[in-house]
């Protein structure tokens, strides 16, 4: 029997021994699903302190529910280490790891080579690879190929096989989640496509084969890069509307009556999450060695990185339209997470408004019922959510609602508020009556 189908039948049966590298939003419900699917799944983390909760069989996220942790690892279906040497035991590995963006703008791959070296100590034959991290085109064959195969003498497609499969993770969701969300896979050859895609095949209900790693890198970017853009149309479409005079919530909804050729966006005070601020840009980042700029990307990424910008300026606006300078006045921020009813705070728009808020000297304070404390990791500050709304509410000169939680009772606190500046439409009719709020 051939390595691959040797492989293939230990992938089919499940008794393959399966690791996750990175524990994170990605990779925790990955291997929940496929513990529940029958494999015996370790998990790999170098933070103890998510080691040391799934031990104890408690999930530190959201989507994930601490009582399906608890069977999995009662049940011996699920471990987790900070130990990687355990990788010389495993025949199939899925590494999740961030991938963020340098101040610079340009990828940061230190998580996929830190967690590409410590794999690469136990490679072995028969095992098979699969890449979930957003990354640019390439990447796969480019880095993870030479280190993990070529400098350990396996062949791949023969001796090891190795893949690609983007996450698409959104957190928060419950009608699409890991296990019914198509994946697609591409592998580094068709072998390689093969095997992963029968072993994703025995825990996800769709598993869609693309004929090269690349096609599947660039599946990804293509789908954040269509949201990114559409977007950034309806950011603009916001600021214009405003300067015509023009209820742009009101415009959008009469668009989305169209039950063809249309799709719809709604603006915002910028782009949040673990995906469409970054992704796209990974794409622009690659088509630079190509000495090609990727035009709609790089400007839907400055109308999208502007809002913030704008969002300040027109409570400032609104402020002196109330007879109130910004600086000096008391501002409360609503909502810090990147989107409603989630605890993430990753690339959220919330943090750039409360720093320009503060560059401006209002006196900021939060609140978020999800997050109690934030920090800005390049200007250094910290804050934590106050913990009386209402009195909150009440003492602001200015409420700026930045994330529109469902929780919120927006009646009573557009009662209670002095002033307020609504960047979701969190307030829909009620703010749109009122002569307190003023909306995006």
């Amino acid at each position: 029997m051939s390595t691959k189908d040797d492989l293939t039948k230990k992938l089919r049966d499940k008794t393959a021994k399966i690791a996750i590298l990175g524990l994170g939003y990605v990779g925790l419900p990955l291997a929940v699903v496929f513990g529940e699917a029958g494999f015996h799944v370790t998990g790999v983390d170098p933070d103890k302190r998510k080691v040391d909760s799934l031990a104890k069989g408690i999930s530190y996220i959201p989507d994930v529910k601490t009582e399906t942790i608890e069977k999995l690892v009662s049940g011996g279906m699920l471990t987790a280490t900070a130990d990687f040497s355990i990788l010389k035991d495993m025949d199939a590995v899925s590494i999740c790891v961030p991938t963020p963006l340098r101040q610079t703008g340009d990828p940061d791959m230190s998580f996929i080579i830190s967690a590409m070296d410590e794999l690469a100590k136990y490679m072995h034959k028969g095992m098979v690879v699969v890449l979930e991290s957003t990354t640019y085109p390439g990447t796969t064959r480019e880095l993870l190929l030479p280190k993990l195969g070529v400098d350990n003498g396996l062949v791949a497609g023969e001796d090891w096989f190795l893949a690609f499969s983007p996450e698409r993770v959104d957190p928060g969701r419950e009608d699409f989640t890991t296990i019914n969300t198509p994946k697609v896979m591409g592998g580094i050859t068709e072998a390689c496509g093969e095997v992963a895609t029968a072993w994703y095949e025995g825990a996800i209900k769709i598993v869609h084969h693309v004929s090269t790693a690349e096609a599947a890198e660039l599946s990804k970017l293509l789908e954040n890069t269509f949201r990114m853009i559409n977007i950034g149309l309806v950011n603009e479409l916001a600021i214009m509307c405003e300067r015509l005079g023009v209820d742009v919530w009101e415009v959008i909804d009469a668009a989305a009556t169209k039950p063809f050729g249309f799709m719809k966006f709604t603006p915002g005070p910028g782009l949040g999450g673990h995906c469409i601020p970054i992704d796209p840009l990974y794409l622009s980042w690659k088509m630079k060695s190509f000495h090609y700029n990727a035009r709609f990307i790089e400007l839907a990424s400055e109308i999208n990185t502007n809002m913030p910008r704008y969002v300040v300026n027109r409570v400032m606006e609104g402020l002196n339209d109330h007879g109130k300078a910004l600086k000096g006045s008391k501002a409360l921020v609503l909502g810090a997470a990147y989107k409603p009813d989630i605890d993430d705070v990753r690339e959220s728009p919330a943090l750039d408004v409360i720093g320009l808020l503060r560059q401006k000297g209002a006196e900021v304070q939060y609140h978020d019922p999800y997050i109690p404390h934030i920090h800005h990791e390049y200007d250094g500050w910290k804050m934590d959510s106050v913990p009386d709304l209402m009195k909150a509410v009440k003492d602001a000169d200015v409420v700026v609602i930045v994330t529109n939680h469902k929780q919120y009772d927006y009646k009573a606190i557009i009662e209670s508020a002095k002033f307020v500046f609504d960047s979701r439409n969190a307030t829909g009719k009620l703010g749109k009556n009122s002569d307190k709020v003023e909306r995006l």
